[in-house]
């Protein structure tokens, strides 16, 4: 066995842990549950390697965003466009600070043994940063479609579209949530 394979074998047994501490799958019963510091541990990393997902989506939108105002189309656009457009701004700027807010918290709060309350208050600004995000990405579409298709075809596409974000962000991870909790109490039983 090479070195390189150690790490990846110790990874499957870190990752089989987490599903058996985490309810996320069935494990046996001789792996070790991990320890409340291995557990703030992986939770961080976690929301690391989310928010470089979500970072990076969100700037670019938010550049985008930031760009449009100085196009000669951008004159062309009536108030109602405006507003929509100074909202999405608004929206974006905001879950720009959401999502990047962990970074910075990690950052002044570094070495002073309060990961459990670095993690917590990080996750709650990846989820309020991620409903900001959506509602950006919604506010975004709405404003380039009702430029492109006139009427409230604009509006209803828009709004399927949040329709959708919504189901696949938040109601799908929930009921996933609700069904793995109902599961849980069976399987220890």
């Amino acid at each position: 066995m090479t070195t390189v394979e150690q790490p990846a074998e110790a990874g499957e047994k870190e990752t089989a842990r987490c599903a058996h501490v985490d309810g996320h799958g069935p494990v046996s019963g001789a792996e070790a549950p991990e320890s409340p510091r291995e557990r703030v541990n992986r939770r961080w990393n976690e929301i690391l390697q989310e928010t470089r997902v979500t970072q990076t989506g969100v700037q670019i939108l938010f550049g985008f965003l930031l760009s449009v105002a100085f196009t000669p189309l951008f004159r062309e656009l009536g108030t109602a466009d405006r507003v929509i457009y100074v909202t999405t701004v608004v929206l974006g700027a905001s879950a720009t600070g959401s999502l990047i807010a962990p970074v910075s918290i990690h950052r002044f709060l570094s070495g002073q043994r309060m990961k459990d309350e670095v993690v917590e208050a990080a996750g709650r600004l990846m989820m309020c940063g991620m409903i900001l995000l959506a509602l950006t990405i919604g506010c975004t579409l709405l404003l380039i479609l009702r430029f492109v298709i006139p009427g409230v075809l604009a509006e209803t596409l828009a709004a399927a579209v949040m329709l959708w974000f919504g189901l696949c962000w938040y109601v799908l991870p929930l009921h996933l949530r609700r069904h793995a909790a109902r599961r849980s109490p069976a399987g220890d039983a």
